[in-house]
């Protein structure tokens, strides 16, 4: 199942920019930046990324996020993520960006741009396609939201295809961000806020009435409502699910108590992703092996979740073919 999942060309359709920082990055970017703090011998630096607590992981992502000051950085960002995802035969990733949070650490846009530019050219020639997710960080409110819009629209970078919401869920209502998304569906983004994370079904449905979304980031909570995951599965809504990070930040005890097997039997698009994945020790080649071990998928059923993810993907009908294509010729080979 390990080789058939390698082979498998397969997309990735939640993933933080930050979070994507490997050790090899973030060694990277510690000797770029000692004034930062962060451990610059490889081993010690080991030992601080190692997972512990849900604390720590903001701490060591706080650490990562403090030393990225200009387009250099940025570029060494995407760089390590391209090639991790390469190594993993990912062809494609939508990834999400927070433009808010690096323009309030004092980077400028212009900067911003230019790495992400650059690191996706590299990504290019290494045989991965990624495109752009901006998300506005929910937890800084109203103006966040509002510059984030902004960002998105007067900048629209190549790549640019969707509108987000992350950070914390609890006391963070979805409905106070529909005009900026109504704004951002207009310019024609497609809008995929996180929703059912943290917190029950009613952010889900309120991710879906208010801000009209297309895709739900996370969505664990859903199997908690029977109409909302009978709504979900008759309407085709794929989600964006995460098992490890799920585990890790405490909000599934184990991979065997994932809601994920309760989705596939309703009949909900399930799509695996890594969220944040050196940071929780995932991988989505894990990903896949771990749910398919833990609910006795077939090879059919696993090439099933890669087709989930190109069809849920925002690329171009003749990509995914090509794609669906390829997937069908490696499950015919197994």
């Amino acid at each position: 199942m390990h080789s058939f999942i390698r082979a498998l060309p397969k997309v990735e359709l939640h993933v933080h920019l930050v979070g994507s920082a490997g050790v090899d990055t973030v060694l990277e970017l510690a000797r770029r930046h000692p004034e930062a703090g962060v451990p610059a011998d490889r081993a010690e630096l080991e030992r601080f990324y190692a997972f512990r607590d849900f604390d720590h992981f903001l701490k060591v992502y706080w650490a990562v996020q403090s030393m990225l000051k200009d387009r250099h950085d940025i570029h060494t960002l995407v760089v390590g993520l391209a090639r991790e995802l390469a190594r993993q035969n990912v062809r494609y990733a939508e990834v999400t960006v927070t433009p808010h949070n690096h323009v309030t650490d004092g980077m400028s846009g212009d900067e911003l741009l230019a790495g992400l530019e650059s690191g996706r050219a590299f990504a290019a020639n290494a045989g991965v396609e990624l495109a752009w997710c901006f998300d506005i960080p929910g937890e800084k409110g109203l103006k966040a939201g509002r510059e984030t819009l902004a960002f998105a629209l007067t900048e629209r970078p190549d790549g640019l295809v969707s509108f987000g919401l992350g950070g914390p869920e609890a006391g963070v209502g979805r409905a106070q961000f529909a005009p900026f998304f109504d704004t951002a569906r207009e310019a024609g983004l497609h809008c995929v806020p996180h929703a059912g994370e943290t917190t029950g079904p009613e952010t889900i449905w309120s991710a879906l009435h208010d801000l009209r979304a297309e895709r739900i980031g996370h969505g664990t909570s859903c199997t908690e409502d029977p109409a909302l995951l009978e709504h979900l599965a008759a309407k085709g809504i794929p989600l964006e699910v995460c098992p490890t990070s799920n585990v890790r930040t405490q909000q599934v005890p184990s991979i065997d108590a994932h809601p994920v097997r309760r989705m596939l039997d309703a009949g909900v698009v399930v799509t695996l992703n890594t969220d944040d994945p050196p940071f929780f020790g995932a991988t989505l080649e894990g990903e896949y092996l771990a749910v398919a071990t833990t609910l006795g998928l077939t090879h059919t059923d696993v090439a099933r979740l890669a087709e989930n993810a190109v069809l849920a993907s925002f690329l171009p009908n003749a990509r995914k073919t090509s794609l669906l294509e390829g997937i069908a010729d490696v499950l015919a080979a197994a």
